[in-house]
């Protein structure tokens, strides 16, 4: 297993000689390529979960259509980094040799950049969602307070991002961690869909809902969306536009409703 923070000594600014130590997260680059002949890019990223990783991605950017059309994934090392080759079915992969590639390497940070589609509600790639499910206001309460006890690596160090699953009741299901908080929810995605958990629930994020964090839940079929961080402006009208329930600003003593109040009840 890839180590996935570094204890460093330092101190305290203007008190050079309290020093500690500052436990802080690794990122590296992991190289992705497909079927073992098409090189895709470098992400920078946690190293851990990386098959999941994989999958949520191949899925969220539509390089397959399906998970079937995921043959294997295989992690290895590389000189300085990482590698993930994904082999995937023959018209996945021919029309992903036909797609231009992306111009730029995968930063932590970056979403849908380097890509050269900007997806509007029919660019997203599926129909808006459906009606349901309905879960309590108490149930986004529960999973506010247990988020936390879940964050094993933000625990230690602090600084990462997370993406959970949690369940109707608002008991969380499945975390997964990572520098970059769209490698997170890839990493969550890709969770769900290797363990075959399609039970019905909603996303709790770490981190702000911006326009590609709104595209990757909504292919995801995620109906309901929780963010501790604001939404940005574009983000909040495609969901409104595909019938997603949006809740922001999410912290324990208040949350922002922003559009989907069917799927909420309230508390008892």
């Amino acid at each position: 297993m890839s180590v996935l923070f570094q204890p460093l000594r330092v101190t305290a600014l203007g008190r050079p000689d309290e020093a500690f130590d500052l436990n802080v997260a690794d990122e590296v680059p992991v190289r992705l390529t497909f079927n073992g002949i098409f090189p895709y890019g470098v992400m920078m990223m946690t190293p851990d979960d990386l098959e999941d990783f994989a999958v949520g991605y191949c899925l969220t950017e539509r390089i397959v259509g399906t998970p079937a059309q995921i043959r294997s994934v295989v992690v290895g090392a590389a000189d300085d980094g990482l590698t993930i080759d994904v082999a995937i079915a023959g018209e996945a992969l021919s029309a992903l040799i036909r797609r231009r590639p992306r111009v730029q390497t995968g930063h932590s940070g970056c979403g849908i950049c380097g890509s050269d589609e900007i997806p509007s509600g029919e660019g997203v790639g599926v129909p808006a969602l459906p009606a349901g499910p309905v879960i309590a206001i108490a149930a986004v309460h529960r999973a506010l307070d247990e988020v936390g006890t879940w964050q094993t690596l933000n625990a230690a160090t602090r600084m990462v991002h997370a993406a959970a699953w949690a369940d109707r009741d608002g008991r969380i299901v499945t975390i997964r961690e990572d520098i970059g908080r769209h490698n997170a929810l890839d990493k969550l995605i890709g969770a769900r869909v290797r363990a075959g958990d399609g039970g019905e629930g909603f996303c709790l994020l770490t981190s702000r809902y911006s326009f590609e964090m709104a595209v990757k839940t909504l292919r995801a079929g995620m109906a309901i969306v929780v963010a501790i961080s604001a939404p940005t402006y574009r983000a909040c009208r495609l969901a409104e536009e595909m019938n997603q329930t949006l809740v922001a600003i999410a912290r324990r003593d208040g949350q922002v409703l922003f559009c989907g109040r069917e799927r909420l009840v309230p508390c008892s």
